[in-house]
């Protein structure tokens, strides 16, 4: 499938997201997630060639469904119109962190980091990792392909916390609750194929010294299992 036309698909369905479009389209939905999963597939052994952290994984063990979840919701459009996948050691879970891909009309970008400021135990492992090791972070966050191309995004406190010095010259990265990264692209970039796939694992692994550096603090922590499970 050619990439264009998994990108007209997502816009088609942001135009009708209903359950009686989906029904009447599933041909044009299944061709499209094929696509999806192809373009996953090779950016995950891409990646695996340089990342032996994501070696042998699975396309369809990475990639989130377009169904939504509407019940807590005010949306209740039934999908959420963007391919998604997390290229990370443990598959979908945000923990350890991997390399987070999103394809959506309008809104194309590469992900890096934590997106999980609903865990606070993570949250307190990466500040005192921070706090003890800042001089390399900074270094991270400051080469300047990264400085220039990354954005650091995920919910902020407005002040260093408590039991943390507001003088260290980290202090303004311990505010996070979660370290997350974007590098946006334009729809046009998903049009060639071997083009973005350069381009995305090129960036992806520019990622890679900040997300092993998460990953590092985060190491032998547990998700909380979900109620009603164990």
């Amino acid at each position: 499938m050619k990439q264009d036309t998994m990108m007209g698909f997502l816009a088609q369905l942001q135009a009708n997201n209903s359950l009686d479009w989906m029904h009447e389209h599933k041909k044009e939905q299944q061709a499209a997630a094929a696509g999806f999963e192809a373009l996953v597939q090779a950016l995950a052994g891409e990646l695996a060639l340089h990342d032996a952290g994501v070696a042998g994984l699975k396309a369809r063990d990475l990639i989130f469904r377009l169904n939504r979840d509407t019940r807590f919701s005010s949306d209740k459009s039934p999908y959420k119109a963007a391919f998604r996948a997390h290229i990370g050691p443990a598959g979908r879970m945000p923990i350890p962190v991997g390399y987070y891909l999103h394809l959506e009309p309008g809104n194309v970008f590469l992900g890096g980091g934590l997106y999980a400021a609903m865990f606070p135990g993570a949250t307190a492992r990466i500040r005192e990792e921070l706090a003890e090791n800042g001089a390399e972070f900074l270094q991270i966050v400051q080469e300047p392909f990264f400085k220039k191309n990354f954005e650091l995004v995920g919910e902020k406190l407005k002040k260093v916390p408590q039991g943390f010095d507001p003088a260290l010259p980290q202090s303004e990265y311990l505010k996070y609750k979660s370290w997350a990264l974007e590098y946006h692209l334009p729809d046009e970039a998903v049009a060639d194929r071997d083009a973005f796939l350069r381009q995305a694992a090129d960036a992806f692994l520019r990622m890679r010294p900040f997300n092993d550096y998460l990953n590092r603090a985060l190491e032998g922590y547990k998700l909380p299992e979900r109620p009603g499970k164990g």
